[in-house]
């Protein structure tokens, strides 16, 4: 290699060299610029968690300042004192646990009768259950609450329990593309040997698409993690209220003069669960945009 190196004319070396010149110049650029937005991107929460450690008086005076004159963790204590939140995070977990289990569940079931399954008329079913996709929530949020209220639901977790054990359409137009690549020869032996599709789907669909499964859960997890909307409709009370309905009366009620670190505090605290689950499955995100392309 050396040998043919050498033998290049004087000129092919220098494009070479420029060349790669070039190259380290246009990447070195480019890692500058991802640098910058990174710190663009991850200064306001950078500037939140040290705001969260300083004083009301201290914040009030010097706020343009991050970092704190002295470090002091009163404001935690304080919103674990003031404000039940520890009840905001078991109630979004008992959302979370029921509905991603039970729901997934369902949402996989409904994918292999569309994908596996010959029935009648399914493409039009399909289509049906997708043009739900269309319609606003907000639309149906009123017929839904008086509906919640005449039974007795409202001010409970209920309402956002129960929709969700039935499953997830997108979820289930995700699973249908994934498991349309899974080979039919499967099935078909599974059924000479006396297996029913009850049994096809448990030992045979769900072990193939535990990846697809996992990222879509990810997913999922996040969308009730961080949703307002609906809790903020149909929860009242601090005890049965989730997590962001709570950090909004939190953002309300202290949101003035030298409170604001303790609102910053709380936005810490909801912050971190989310944190350590993007860091521990942080391959099934990138993996998901790659199951996304898969095509039969």
């Amino acid at each position: 290699m050396q040998t043919a190196n050498k033998a290049l004319p004087s000129s092919q070396k220098n494009e070479t060299a420029k060349y790669k010149l070039r190259r380290g110049a246009a990447k070195a650029v480019g890692n500058l610029v991802l640098i910058l937005f990174s710190v663009i991107m991850l200064f306001p929460f950078l500037w939140m968690l040290f705001s969260s450690f300083k004083g009301g008086n201290e914040f009030l005076n010097n706020y343009v300042n991050p970092f704190p004159h002295e470090w002091s963790w009163s404001n935690y204590s304080m919103l674990f004192e003031r404000v039940p939140i520890a009840n905001g995070f078991l109630n979004t977990i008992i959302v979370e646990v029921s509905v991603i289990v039970v729901g997934t569940f369902f949402s996989s079931l409904a994918a292999f009768s569309f994908a596996k399954l010959r029935l009648r008329h399914k493409t039009f079913w399909l289509l049906l259950l997708l043009s739900g996709m269309m319609v606003p929530y907000a639309t149906v949020l009123l017929p839904q609450y008086i509906v919640y209220d005449a039974i007795g639901w409202t001010n409970t977790l209920l309402p956002l329990i129960v929709p969700g054990l039935f499953g997830n359409i997108s979820m289930m137009f995700f699973f249908i593309q994934y498991m349309r690549g899974v080979p039919n020869a499967l099935f078909d032996a599974a059924k000479l040997d006396g297996c029913g599709y009850l049994g096809m789907h448990v030992r045979i669909m769900l072990p193939q698409m535990l990846p697809a499964m996992a990222a879509q859960i990810i997913f999922w997890f996040m969308g009730i993690w961080n949703d307002y909307f609906a809790p903020s409709i149909y929860l009242v009370d601090y005890d049965v209220m989730t997590l962001q309905p709570m950090l909004a009366r939190i953002s309300s009620d202290y949101a003035s003069g030298a409170n604001f670190p303790v609102v910053f505090a709380s936005a810490v605290v909801s912050c971190i669960p989310l944190m350590v689950v993007y860091f521990i499955f942080q391959n099934f995100f990138v993996e998901s945009m790659a199951i996304s392309g898969i095509k039969e």
